[in-house]
């Protein structure tokens, strides 16, 4: 059985869409097992089932009403990042998301990565008593946006048995992700490190087939390091992105380049690269 609750934050958050954050809130209300944010967004949780492995994989579902995105995991400088409050929750160790490809949208010159129409999340919940029921007990904030932007806050209770048959939504958008380096035969990425005066400036490169349209997106597991859109230029069969990274303290700081992931989008192709060499 799963249910909800939701609550909106009225905040200032960084949703620039046509140089404007306006914040609205429709009235919610809840529907059988789903959260509904009337004529926006409907949330709830997939219950999944439990694997060979002894975790558990279940998924966020968002769908979006015609002219809504929601946002990836990375959102660009248009978007709300996701987070996820797994305190309230029992029998739960730890938690790994499965994000599918996302989308890159552009809205006067402002760039963000995310979801239209659907977005289903796998999660994989990795329980701490094994064979036993996970009690789910978590608060998602999420944004959602078309012209206005409307930063939510849902709280979703699920209890999820340890049996349960593979959900095919689940199963297609573990199929949705993007390749790693490795499936692709690429060798990998190398990194050069340079000081700048509030951070560090740093250039990939990945010798790798042209996807098209490439926007690649370059992230560390401390979130609260400022990094800036990556410029990506290419020159033959070697795509190269800069990006310049600024902690809180606005100072050099040492960077574990095996930390580093890059994620190249592309029209019809997406790689995950873990890591890079010095180069």
């Amino acid at each position: 059985m799963v249910g909800g609750m939701i609550k909106f934050l009225i905040l200032p958050l960084a949703c620039l869409l046509a140089g404007l954050l306006a914040i609205a809130v429709p009235a919610a209300r809840a529907q059988s097992n789903i959260v509904v944010l009337d004529d926006v967004a409907q949330v709830d949780l997939l219950p999944g089932w439990r694997t060979a492995s002894g975790t558990h994989m279940a998924a966020l579902r968002v769908r979006l009403s015609p002219g809504w995105k929601t946002y990836w995991r990375a959102p660009g400088e248009g978007g709300i990042p996701p987070q996820f409050d797994w305190s309230g929750s029992a029998n739960l160790n730890s938690v790994s998301f499965h994000w599918p490809v996302p989308q890159v949208f552009s809205i006067n010159g402002i760039r963000s990565i995310g979801y239209h129409d659907e977005l289903i999340l796998p999660i994989e919940m990795t329980p701490t008593r094994p064979g036993e029921p996970i009690s789910i007990r978590t608060t998602v904030e999420l944004g959602v946006c078309e012209d206005i932007c409307l930063p939510m806050q849902v709280d979703l209770r699920a209890d999820l048995a340890t049996s349960g048959a593979a959900d095919p939504a689940i199963s297609a958008s573990l199929a949705d992700q993007p390749a790693s380096a490795r499936s692709m035969g690429l060798a990998g990425a190398t990194c050069a490190v340079d000081p700048i005066s509030d951070g560090l400036r740093v250039t990939t490169k990945v010798r790798m087939p042209d996807f098209g349209s490439e926007v690649a997106v370059i992230e560390l597991p401390d979130k609260s390091i400022w990094i800036s859109q990556a410029d990506v230029t290419r020159k033959g069969g070697v795509m190269t992105a800069i990006a310049d990274m600024v902690p809180a303290n606005a100072a050099p700081f040492l960077l574990k380049r095996s930390d580093l992931r890059i994620t190249v989008l592309g029209d019809s192709n997406a790689v995950d690269i873990q890591g890079c060499s010095a180069g």
